[in-house]
């Protein structure tokens, strides 16, 4: 490994770490607003960690390592172990009174947006941690927007030759220019947050839980102000329709809705990844829909927008809940289990397999069986219009199966602390997936993570940072090949 990579990477960490202390100062002045002691907390902790990451940014200047693979890999990883560890310091010392492990766990899912949670009683919780965790989320779907367009493309991880062959992408890049589309994005990551805020008042919601709900929603990591969730608000199906609205925003790739809303590309919505994300949307919230008309005698509106609501946190992997709908009978258990595993669009805050995946799965199936009739002919796998070139499709292959493997050794290892089959096995995809809540009384939309072990939640913590981070861009660290020279 060259040492002037390693020392960049380094870098790059703790200037990060200075923009993570200055971000502890609004928990700290919301604290002290409410006159809450744990401004000290946060204070103090923006100052250490802020000196340190001087200390660090200091020590390791000099001429920057030439970008490279190798230096995109340290990079991301340094940068999401930076945002956990550091996220989890003011948790860990403030009046919580909750061991390291907890404090490590509640902020690998924040910053992964993952939204399982070891807290309870967070109706009566400090405002300031409260709006720390939501902050967490929201700093998180911001960086897993730029790993999914701007990193993941260069390293050729998961979604390059996606971002190359996107529909909106293929003839001319949709920015020239870098800097014009990290401001775009940041005026859209701000104004739909800001809007989604302001309708969560207006139907509703008080002021200090509408911004950390708008924050969440927009990361689609579902932390929430209640122990009860969303279900808190579940009474107003205006507050339900606005939050399932903007998941599912949230849920789609951020360079189309810069290309729609900034340039006004019509034909960017078209996009097959988006199509068949609102395809799988509609179906499976008719489905349920109709279940619990017709099996649980609910109203027709109950009905749809608790469907919509639960399926579209679900699929985005939000992790909010309107109730506790293991409740609703086996068959919403199998479809939100097998959801889980799909995720919304790459380039969103979503986690999961992702949609554009499917798609090329499914063209990839088709492709087979036609070649099994005429195996004379040429069968393309092809993405909407586009020909998905053997690249992509090796690298679909590749992570869904590293997907599928992660999942069956994380439940193994989860039941090896102890954890009954049923928790196992959802714990370790939710984690994987960074949906937040799984199946069973422990880990249900009613449930709570605190009672597992430490061992269970730091192979969740890894879990939910694998996910994260596309499995491969942290599986390369283990390598002894990437770090020879």
């Amino acid at each position: 490994m060259n040492g002037q990579t390693f020392r960049s990477a380094i870098f790059i960490a703790a200037i990060f770490g200075l923009y993570l202390a200055t971000a502890m100062l609004v928990p700290a002045m919301v604290d002290l607003y409410y006159s809450n002691d744990d401004w000290k907390v946060f204070a103090l902790s923006a100052f250490f960690i802020g000196a340190g990451s001087l200390a660090a940014a200091m020590s390791t200047r000099g001429n920057p390592a030439p970008f490279s693979k190798r230096l995109g890999f340290l990079v991301v990883n340094f940068l999401w172990m930076t945002l956990s560890i550091c996220g989890a310091i003011p948790l860990y010392l403030s009046s919580l009174g909750i061991g390291f492990v907890d404090a490590l766990f509640e902020s690998v899912s924040a910053v992964t947006t993952t939204g399982s949670t070891v807290i309870s009683g967070l109706d009566h919780l400090a405002p300031g941690i409260l709006i720390w965790r939501s902050l967490l989320q929201w700093i998180g779907g911001i960086g897993i927007v730029a790993l999914g367009l701007l990193v993941l493309p260069f390293l050729r991880v998961g979604g390059f030759s996606y971002f190359r062959m996107e529909s909106s992408d293929t003839n001319e890049k949709p920015f020239a220019r870098f800097a014009v589309f990290v401001r775009a994005f940041f005026a859209i990551y701000f104004g739909l947050t800001a809007t989604c805020a302001v309708l969560y008042g207006t139907f509703g919601m008080g002021l200090f839980d509408a911004v950390n709900h708008a924050m969440t929603t927009m990361a689609t990591g579902g932390f929430s102000t209640r122990d009860a969730s969303f279900g808190a608000f579940a009474q107003s199906l205006p507050l339900l329709w606005t939050s399932t609205i903007f998941m599912t925003i949230a849920g789609m790739p951020f360079s189309v809705l810069i290309l729609f809303m900034a340039r006004g590309r019509l034909d960017a919505l078209r996009d097959p990844q988006i199509i068949a994300y609102l395809v799988i949307i509609a179906c499976a919230t008719l489905m349920i829909t109709i279940y619990l008309r017709l099996g649980n005698e609910e109203s027709f509106g109950y009905a749809i927008s608790h469907a919509a609501f639960n399926i579209v946190s679900i699929i985005t992997t939000t992790g909010y809940a309107s109730a506790d709908y293991t409740q609703w009978g086996p068959f919403m258990v199998a479809i939100a289990f097998f959801l889980t595993f799909l995720g919304g669009c790459s380039g969103s805050t979503s986690g999961g397999i992702k949609t554009y995946r499917i798609v090329i799965i499914s063209s990839a199936v088709r492709a087979g069986v036609r070649r099994l009739i005429y195996p004379h002919g040429i069968h393309n796998i092809r993405y909407g219009t586009v020909t998905v070139d053997p690249e992509m499709v090796r690298s679909v292959f590749l992570f869904i199966c590293s997907y599928l493997f992660l999942w069956v050794v994380g439940g193994v290892a989860l039941a090896a602390t102890g954890l009954d089959l049923e928790t196992s096995i959802s714990g370790s995809i939710t984690a994987l997936a960074n949906v937040g809540p799984g199946i069973g009384d422990i880990i249900g939309p009613a449930g709570n993570f605190a009672i597992l072990s430490d061992p269970a939640k730091v192979i969740l913590s890894i879990l939910m940072l694998m996910g994260r981070l596309e499995i491969l861009v942290m599986l390369v660290l283990f390598s002894p090949l990437f770090w020879r020279d």
